[in-house]
């Protein structure tokens, strides 16, 4: 007797050419435009006007940070500079409510405040992990500060007259010192930070691709990202002036510009079909 053959084919391999998901380094990054700060900040005000309630409930917010930092300058003047990294540590968290009042608006969906609180959520895991870095780079500055003071002086100048003392020739070295570290971990968190929390909350990406994909995209245009770093700490530090009244309206202003430098840099995901 003769054996029959099966008659079910073989099951074919999977093909080759499936789609995957891009890495980190293939995602496109745009090649931006000196002028691009400036619309981002445009698109950012035309935001605010268009929920200010929501864009001053986290300006009060950015207000009384500042108020909080006053009370540090006068108590511990030497944890001043490493402690103003809260508006670069705590100011994107903060912005998420903004960021995601930026999405809705693009997307022709009412902005909400209650919604707005709880964007953090759904990424909550990354977000936590990604201030966990923040925060070290945090404590590197406040430590290194401390280190500038204690090498400069023997003992804490008085709190009653301090700016007085510092911009004394003697102290001329001290105030570059302490410039040159602040600036120096400043731009370290300015650069892992620029665009990928927002990018986070967009696109739920994990914690080291999205600071990747920011170091990339500041690498990419350097030019153009210091120049939004400057403007940014520009419109903070004359928005400190006078009592921090200014931070009521340029806090969430900047925090809506950050959403639109994120869209403007991260090219959109046409894989998962997402509107430019």
């Amino acid at each position: 007797m003769t054996a029959t053959a099966d008659p079910t084919p073989p099951e074919a391999p999977p093909p080759s050419d499936a789609p995957r998901e891009p890495s980190v380094f293939e995602l496109p990054i745009a090649d931006l435009r000196p002028a691009d700060p400036l619309r981002w900040l445009r698109a950012g005000w035309t935001d605010f006007l268009r929920c200010p309630g929501i864009g001053l409930f986290y300006g009060a917010c950015f207000f009384a940070m500042g108020h909080a930092l006053l009370a540090v300058f006068r108590a511990a003047p030497a944890y001043v500079l490493a402690l103003s990294a809260g508006f670069l540590l705590m100011g994107p968290f903060l912005c998420l409510g903004l960021y995601d009042a930026s999405r809705a608006l693009q997307r022709g969906e009412p902005p909400s405040l209650g919604r707005s609180l709880r964007a953090w959520l759904p990424t909550k895991g990354t977000m936590a992990l990604f201030a966990g870095v923040l925060l070290v780079l945090e404590m590197l500055w406040g430590r290194a500060s401390l280190v500038v003071f204690a090498v400069s002086f023997t003992t804490l100048p008085d709190t009653q007259n301090l700016i007085g003392q510092m911009l004394r020739g003697q102290h001329l070295e001290f105030l570059i010192t302490w410039t040159l570290v602040g600036a120096l971990f400043a731009g370290l968190i300015f650069v892992t930070s620029v665009v990928s929390i927002p990018m986070i909350l967009d696109r739920g990406t994990d914690a080291i691709s999205a600071g990747l994909t920011s170091i990339r995209a500041c690498l990419q245009n350097p030019g153009v990202m210091l120049f939004w770093g400057l403007l940014i700490s520009a419109t903070v530090a004359l928005s400190m002036l006078p009592w921090f009244l200014g931070l009521l309206v340029s806090g969430p202003v900047i925090g809506h510009a950050s959403w639109h430098a994120y869209r403007a840099t991260v090219a959109p995901d046409e894989a998962r079909g997402r509107a430019p």
